[in-house]
């Protein structure tokens, strides 16, 4: 036998201990110079985490799949997908993972080099997800709440709308709330198209100081949901979630999220979603948000980073908090708040607040 060469093939099959692991742990063992993605014994996993290990050198590709890689919960196993990649293999469930529960990834023996030769032992890891939804805090909208639309720089409307809440303009002066055929008053003005009240900066005291107030809370709001840690999901659907059903969470995308078909909200009156998009929000036309089993819309935050475009004849339900934009095409509806950095703007749109 030729030690020489079989030197290397040997390095690959060392099983070395993770840091503080007993030799009789079985999930403290990986093959030397590989990794994995949860580590072992991670905590705070996204509940739709897509499983990955990376070994040493290439691995012969017909021998990663679903019977070489698998996740259990328990004795039950999780289905997912397998893929592999460069020195990469991959599991992603095809169901969300329970929320703070423990799962354990395993690479069988069955998995072997390109030279034909298998791992010595089969590797296993655990790690736990996040924590049980049911202790995500609301998003709390100070003075905010007090207006179905707040916006900072114009409120531009395209009659005639139907709006069932109070609407806040500041540091923008009256003249840049257009379309609603004010009547001024004493420190407001009203509107046909209006079961509230406007506001905006340049009316009579006490409002101006009312308007900075709920416009900085506003700020506020959107800071605290964006800044949110541990998310339950992280880049579902890669941004496209129309089709999906959303239980209750805190939800991450670092790009934009598109909703070309329904979406249903499902979970109790007391539940809360945060949905954290750092790209745009775009609704398709006449595409419905349904909320089912008690949800209440004043419990859904959308935190916006880029423009948010609601399709004609849509529906949305939920707070939306926007650092760029938010405009509503022909006939689309809303139950919830539109609270927007900049501008809002409205086409024949029908608002109500929750």
């Amino acid at each position: 036998m030729n030690f020489k060469k079989s030197i290397p093939i040997i390095a690959m099959l060392l099983v070395v201990l993770m840091p503080g692991c007993k030799k009789d742990d079985a999930l403290s063992v990986y093959p030397s110079g590989t990794s994995s993605d949860p580590v072992n014994r991670a905590s705070g996993v996204a509940r739709n985490k897509a499983i990955a290990f990376t070994f040493k050198e290439e691995m012969d590709p017909l021998t990663i799949n679903a019977s070489t890689i698998t996740l259990t919960q328990g004795s039950t196993a999780v289905a997912g997908n397998v893929a592999y990649s460069g020195k990469t293999a991959t599991f992603t469930p095809s169901v969300m993972l329970a929320a703070n529960t423990v799962y354990t990834a395993t690479i069988t023996t069955g998995a072997k080099n390109l030279a034909g030769t298998a791992l010595s032992e089969n590797v296993a890891w655990s790690f736990t997800t996040v924590n049980a939804t049911s202790n995500l805090a609301v998003v709390d909208l100070g003075a905010s709440v007090n207006y179905v639309i707040l916006a900072k720089t114009a409120i531009s409307n395209v009659a005639t709308s139907a709006i069932t809440g109070d609407l806040g303009l500041s540091p923008a002066a009256t003249s840049y709330a257009t379309g609603f055929a004010l009547t001024n008053s004493t420190g407001y003005a009203t509107a046909a198209q209006v079961t509230g009240r406007i506001y905006a900066a340049d009316m009579v005291a006490p409002t101006p100081i009312n308007l900075t107030t709920a416009v900085n809370n506003m700020i506020t709001a959107y800071n605290d949901a964006a800044g949110r840690p541990s998310p339950d999901f992280t880049e579902l659907a890669t941004g496209n979630i129309g089709g999906k059903t959303l239980t209750p969470g805190l939800y991450k995308w670092t790009n934009s999220v598109t909703m070309p078909s329904d979406v249903t909200i499902s979970g109790g009156a007391n539940d809360v979603w945060i949905f954290q998009i750092a790209g745009n929000l775009t609704m398709s036309t006449a595409i419905k948000i349904t909320l089912t089993g008690g949800a209440q819309a004043k419990n859904i935050f959308w935190q916006v980073a880029g423009q948010v475009s609601l399709g004609t004849t849509s529906h949305f339900e939920g707070i939306l908090l926007s650092k760029t934009g938010i405009t509503f095409l022909a006939g689309a509806s809303m139950k919830g708040r539109a609270l927007a950095q900049t501008a809002v703007i409205l086409d024949k749109n029908i608002i109500t607040k929750p």
